[in-house]
């Protein structure tokens, strides 16, 4: 069995294709967010999900607007950019054809000479 460590690096990339999806979908709030990962193998922290967003920010995929809340302090709203929903396509496109490559080779035969 693997452990979660080994996974680290692919998590992490697929944790900002996720983000983008979520985000994609309509402008949402942090907590949101954090509420759609929750209970899912890519639920993460606000110390985590803040630095990702800023870095999307700053890749020009994401940007924000402050909105009134009658909850209290105005609120940060993320939603993709033209540049954001165009990568998020592209991020689909391949998700797609990784998915196909991936049944088309089929499960590991054991016990085949080849293994």
């Amino acid at each position: 069995m693997f452990s979660d460590s080994k996974f680290a690096p692919l998590r992490k990339g697929l944790l900002e294709f996720v983000v983008l999806r979520i985000v994609g979908g309509d402008q949402v709030y942090v907590p949101d967010i954090l509420k759609r990962l929750a209970g899912t193998v890519f639920a993460t922290q606000e110390g985590t999900l803040y630095p990702l967003l800023s870095k999307l920010r700053r890749e020009l995929l994401v940007d924000y607007e402050w909105r009134e809340s009658e909850f209290g302090p105005p609120r940060k709203y993320y939603r993709l950019t033209e540049s954001g929903l165009q990568q998020l396509a592209q991020l689909d496109d391949y998700w797609q054809r990784i998915n196909q490559t991936l049944a088309r080779l089929g499960p590991a035969q054991t016990g085949s000479p080849h293994a």
